[in-house]
Formats: structure tokens, sequence, C-alpha cells
């Protein structure tokens, strides 16, 4: 049983999200999530696509309820969960970004080869050109350390942050299939040793 279990667990291994591309990453952003955390009923999600061939960044965020108006929303990156990064797309924000307003959708692809699509300072921070500052933002986000932030303006609001969330990967149809394809041949070859 031990020769067939190996095998299946290396092709679920290949399957992996963080092999395919693209690769869409998620989060969920709550006030809780900011560093110091935030006592808001702002809630939202968002969505990363990111294509390291096509130099592609796909961006969609939906956001309700937050207490201040908005005033920026990108990506920081490159530290760990729970800790604050600096801002690693378009300051002060993602172009298109709904502003001024305390619910909204938002979505925009950028072209990850251009200057336009990073802040001048994370692109100094990491080697200097454009092609490193995609690089290690990818590989960051990859790490599981970026996180979208949404910030709102004072007197109201939070201007470090009212909502953010981890950017996770988000697991792909095809590999949730696989992987119950797997798991059911397991589960089935447990049975069969049993009847043995």
């Amino acid at each position: 049983m031990r020769k067939l279990i190996l095998p299946m667990l290396a092709t679920l291994a290949l399957a992996s999200p963080a092999l395919a591309v693209p690769i869409t990453y998620g989060a969920v952003l709550i006030g809780a999530n900011e560093v110091p955390a935030v006592n808001t009923p702002g809630f939202g999600n968002a969505l990363v696509t990111l294509d390291l061939e096509a130099h592609t960044m796909a961006v969609s965020a939906s956001f309700q309820d937050l207490i201040g108006f908005t005033s920026a929303s990108h990506i920081h990156c490159c530290q760990p969960n729970g800790t604050n990064a600096g801002v690693a797309t378009q300051t002060p924000s993602f172009v298109g970004f709904p502003l001024g307003v305390q619910s909204g959708v938002f979505a925009n692809v950028y072209n990850t080869s251009l200057a336009s699509t990073w802040n001048p300072a994370f692109i100094t921070a990491n080697g200097g050109s454009v092609a490193q500052a995609e690089a290690v933002f990818f590989a960051g986000v990859a790490a599981g350390m970026a996180y979208y932030n949404i910030h709102t303006a004072a007197p109201l609001g939070f201007p470090g942050g009212e909502i953010r969330g981890q950017l996770a990967p988000v697991p792909e149809p095809a590999t949730l299939a696989l992987l119950g394809l797997g798991l059911s041949g397991v589960a089935a070859m447990r049975r069969r040793s049993k009847r043995s």
C-alpha cells in the first residue's frame, strides 16, 4: 500500500497552486488584521492574480461599512504575517481604486514590467530595477509575506489602514478535484487492505 500512496502524494504535490501559472491569492480584509488592530465594522475581500510569464497582476477588491472614507489601497510587501511592511505597489493608491467612499468594488490589471505599477521606494529597496522589484514581490507574495490594505482618512478613519488581509493562495478547482480523487483512492485502498 505504501508503494501506491507515495506516487499519489507526489502527484498531489505537483498539482500545488504554488507551481501553477497564473496564481491567484485571496485575502479577507478586516480591522483585526491591522497592526495594531483596528476596531471597525468594515470588512472586505481581495483577489490578486499574478502571472510572472505575462508580467501581469490582476487586482480586485470589494469592501463595505468602513468608518472612514477611503484614501488609499495597495499591497504591502515583504515582511512576515503580523508585522507591517512597506508599500510595494502604486502609491498612494491603485489607479482606479474608488477613493472617498465607505463601500465599493474595484478591479484592474497592471503590467508588472512597468515602473508605474510599483512604489518607487520599493524598486529602490529591491535592487533598483523593475525586474528585481517584480521578482522580490512575486516571491514575497508566494511566501505569505504580503498583505492588501485599505486606508481611510482622518479624523474619522485610519490613515495607517482600516482593513487588511494577508494574501494566501486560492486553490484552483482542478487542484481541489485532484486532491479529492487522490483522497478517495487512498480511502479505497485502506478499505481493500482491511478486507484482506
